[in-house]
């Protein structure tokens, strides 16, 4: 089983401002949604680019490059361009610490 990371203390990750990491190569946004936290794969599934950089919607992140949509909470491809969902990574709260969880490979 892939080990919890700690990746930001809660209070670094605000509403509305993802923060990024880089875990073994893959660029994690973890984001702030009404006090829950919540961690996508920042790629656009539609051409590889960064999702990060888009308008923020509720729960929603619109990618900058071609409108694409995706769902922060669950990874799910909204609209077109994009109809393959980006990968979703398990977010626990330790104390004040954010940790993520890359369980792809287990």
């Amino acid at each position: 089983m892939a080990d919890w990371i700690t990746v930001a203390s809660a209070d670094e990750i605000t509403p509305g401002i993802p923060k990024v990491i880089d875990v073994d190569g893959t660029l994690i946004a973890v984001f702030n949604i009404d006090g829950e936290y919540y961690a996508i794969e920042d790629v656009c599934t539609h051409d590889g680019g960064l999702l990060t950089g888009g308008k923020i919607e509720c729960d929603v992140i619109i990618c900058p490059r071609h409108g694409a949509r995706f769902c922060i909470k669950t990874g799910a491809a909204l609209s077109a361009p994009a109809y393959e969902a980006t990968t979703t990574f398990p977010v626990r709260v330790q104390g004040a610490q954010i940790q993520v969880q890359d369980t792809r490979w287990d």
